[in-house]
């Protein structure tokens, strides 16, 4: 399993090495359209690789997606951790109860109700 692992991700380099040295030209980017960044004044443009533009904009989507889905797992997460809270609980008065019902009982039979 561990040699399918390495051959995927080596076929995936080489898949994105392929795109990055086919998408070298260079790309402006601006942070709004041309003719409404001359009525305001603000003309932000970056000039960036055509790969950095599109591999940048997968690696944003996937931590977008990450974090969205982390947020809407939240309450799974929450209840799960108060059930774990509510069994320790339990199983902390179970061996209290265990060790009262067992006082004044031989060792021996004790230790194999315990062990029961």
């Amino acid at each position: 399993m561990r040699y399918i692992r390495y051959a995927f991700l080596g076929a995936l380099a080489v898949v994105l090495i392929s795109v990055s040295l086919a998408n070298r030209a260079a790309v402006e980017l601006r942070l709004v359209p041309e003719a409404l960044a001359d009525l305001l004044g603000f003309n932000q443009v970056i000039t960036l690789p055509l790969f950095v533009v599109v591999l940048g904009g997968i690696a944003v989507g996937l931590v977008l997606g990450f974090v969205w889905e982390w947020l809407r797992e939240h309450k799974h997460r929450r209840e799960a951790s108060v059930k774990t809270r509510e069994v320790n609980k339990l199983e902390r008065e179970v061996t209290r109860l265990k060790g009262k019902q067992n006082e004044g009982r031989d060792e021996i039979l004790a230790i194999l109700d315990k062990a029961g």
